[in-house]
């Protein structure tokens, strides 16, 4: 059964239409993003979906008594007392059934009342326990841990938290809510890595339903089980994560031109036939194939071959308008020959970054390089080799120093000790997060107009409509744009330049995600040598031949010579070992055989925990998955007995599993 199903939701501001003929439905346990062009409306469909905005036209059903849980990308989110008791407010039913069991307890001592007493909270204990009534503190704790919270933090004010941490604390209440249906708009901002990885398991092994809006790719491929595709006409359902989506749209996109070419060689073979038999024998056949002709040409030109396609002409002409009955049959052939298949794909950026010069094989070298402040060390880095047509991705939370180490290879900022040697030959192009080479006094017009006074105003405009720039968007000023548009600006005044090394500094913050691809692709296809900083693990992956990773922890940079997949994949099987070790020590001591001395140092120590406390979560996560599966199941039971006291055992037993793998998270994470 579908928790919401929407059909031909249209939306529209006075005589802007923003979207129309949105149509999809979302099931039980589905995890669907949303995924479009920026200002094509996905953060409205969630708002209607939600009950705050409403549509202009079209249906929208939610299943009865649904509970939905909404996060906004940005609002004032209102919360009182301490992080803990934000979140303790979530379960406030428990904490009156949780008071009652108490009163109950009092009223046993008095003997004439203790049968009734007693089958009254054997009934209410029972379901407290099914609600979660022992483990909601531990709850609480792993999901503000996982979100990036510490233990100290839990007792300060909400008021005194910064926005960020504001948004991932009502996150933190939502994930507590367990709604039938999350509506997440752009989750993973004010998220590090770390916490990313967490939501991504957390949503991987939860049986609600989700619609996610986001512009992380990496996230979208690890926890979307569909992608619904919006355009200002509609949308498009494709099953399976992000990377799934691409390959099936590309070929969807192909098979659409091919029916395209072949239909039009059958309407051209039809205008040619007409055209012969016109005037002949067969005149009265022809005119009446001339007439059916005339129609089809003229609504394909109106609403495009697709819609026409395999229907029926009374399902087509309520949306064409045919001005001409007949056409002759030479007009009908010529328009037939002028149809043009229309590109489905949205609007993309032009984007092509020149690299004309050839730099030498050592791009980077560094020496003993620390990194900081004077009175402030962020990090020491090892011996760094960077050659040419590499690509190096810089990552690490954030405050870590990834900025100031690319000030510091720019020889902007000096090192605290050590050296750094770039190449012979290099020219260096920087894209800087603040975009801090962009004057915000400036019009578009002026800021490159600086860079190519050579060039006519209408080439400017030409070359600014390659990013996305049309009509009287070349006379705003730098100071007026969004963080998108300075981002495609900051692109556009780079791809002037002849580079043969790139530093970039988050490239893809602010872009939507056809923008992200096309940045991907031109980087993709750069000859020259990068080195990029960024969130984007998707970005990271598809390019980066070594990973350079900031420790803060440790005051360390440390270089891990692959991509980002094979990164990830040895550092699991590193805690896989670990973790077995761990096992295997801990079997030792319990039979009393002598265990070896640990040699690890405190940072491994650390990161065995971390990967065991990441494990232990895992397990509960799904663990609580099946718990909720047996729930329903007991909610609505089956008529046989022998089963409903199966399940009821099955709930004990994994209820008991699940408090003893609670109580080791509990133990790490203390």
């Amino acid at each position: 059964m579908s928790l919401i199903t929407v059909t031909n939701l249209s939306k529209s501001f006075g005589a802007a239409d923003v979207f129309s003929g949105v149509t999809f439905s979302l099931a039980r346990g589905a995890r669907l993003a949303l995924v479009g062009a920026n200002g094509v409306g996905k953060t409205t469909v969630l708002r209607i979906l939600i009950g705050l905005d409403e549509p202009s036209s079209g249906t929208l059903h939610r299943a009865r008594s649904i509970r939905i849980g909404y996060l906004p990308q940005e609002a004032d989110f209102e919360m009182k007392g301490t992080l803990w008791e934000a979140c303790l407010e979530v379960f406030a039913p428990l904490l009156k059934q949780q008071e009652e069991l108490h009163r109950l307890e009092t009223l046993m001592a008095d003997t004439t009342l203790q049968e009734e007493i007693l089958a009254r909270y054997g009934k209410l204990q029972q379901e407290f326990e099914a609600r979660g009534g022992y483990t909601y503190p531990t709850r609480i704790r792993q999901v503000l841990s996982g979100l990036g919270f510490s233990s100290a933090d839990e007792q300060m004010p909400v008021e005194h938290l910064s926005g960020g941490q504001r948004t991932r604390a009502y996150l933190a209440r939502l994930l507590l809510s367990d709604p039938d249906l999350l509506l997440l708009d752009e989750p993973t901002n004010h998220l590090d890595v770390a916490a990313i990885e967490w939501l991504e398991g957390y949503l991987s092994q939860w049986g609600g339903a989700a619609l996610i809006v986001s512009h992380d790719r990496y996230f979208l491929d690890r926890v979307a089980t569909g992608i619904i595709e919006m355009t200002p006409a509609g949308t498009e359902y494709y099953p399976g994560n992000y990377s799934a989506y691409l390959n099936e749209r590309q070929a969807r996109w192909e098979r659409r031109r091919e029916v395209f070419e072949a239909e039009k060689e059958k309407l051209l073979a039809e205008a040619l036939y007409i055209k012969k038999y016109i005037a002949g024998q067969n005149v009265s056949q022809a005119r009446g194939r001339l007439r059916r002709l005339s129609r089809i040409v003229q609504a394909v030109e109106q609403i495009g071959l697709e819609a026409v396609l395999n229907k029926k002409w009374i399902e087509v002409s309520e949306d064409v308008s045919i001005t001409v009955s007949d056409l002759s049959a030479e007009e009908a052939e010529r328009r037939v020959r002028a149809l043009r298949f229309v590109d489905p794909r949205p609007p993309r950026l032009h984007l092509q970054i020149r690299s004309e010069q050839r730099s030498g094989e050592l791009v980077i070298r560094t020496y003993g390089l620390q990194v900081g402040y004077p009175g402030r060390k962020l990090f020491d880095a090892p011996d760094i080799v960077l050659q040419r047509g590499e690509c190096a991705a810089l990552i690490g939370p954030n405050g870590a120093g990834k900025t100031t180490f690319l000030k510091t290879i720019l020889g902007q900022l000096p090192p605290l000790s050590g050296e750094v040697h770039l190449g012979a030959s290099l020219k260096i192009g920087y894209f800087a997060q603040a975009h801090e080479g962009l004057n915000p006094e400036n019009t578009l017009l002026q800021e490159i107009d600086a860079l190519m006074p050579h060039w006519l105003p209408g080439q400017i405009r030409d070359y600014l409509g390659k990013y996305l720039f049309s009509g009287d968007d070349v006379y705003k000023k730098v100071g007026m744009l969004s963080g998108g548009e300075r981002g495609r600006l900051a692109l556009a005044k780079l791809a002037l330049q002849d580079t043969n090394l790139l530093l970039l500094d988050e490239p893809t913050n602010h872009l939507d995600i056809p923008s992200q691809e096309v940045l991907e692709a031109v980087l993709e296809a750069y000859p020259g040598t990068i080195l990029l900083v960024t969130h984007d693990r998707y970005l990271v992956d598809a390019l980066a031949t070594q990973i350079w990773e900031i420790e803060p922890d440790e005051s360390k940079l440390t270089v891990f010579l692959g991509t980002y997949s094979q990164m990830r994949e040895e550092r699991e099987r590193q805690a896989a070992r670990e973790a077995a070790l761990h096992s295997q020590q801990s079997a030792g001591t319990a039979t009393g055989k002598p265990r070896r001395p640990d040699r690890s140092d405190a940072a491994r120590q650390e990161r065995r925990r971390i990967a065991q406390i990441q494990e232990l979560e895992n397990q509960i996560a799904g663990l609580e998955a099946k718990l909720a599966e047996i729930g329903f199941l007991l909610e609505h039971p089956p008529a046989d007995p022998a089963k409903v006291a199966r399940l009821g055992q099955d709930y004990a037993r994994i209820q008991r599993e699940m408090d003893e793998k609670l109580a080791a998270w509990e133990k790490l994470s203390a």
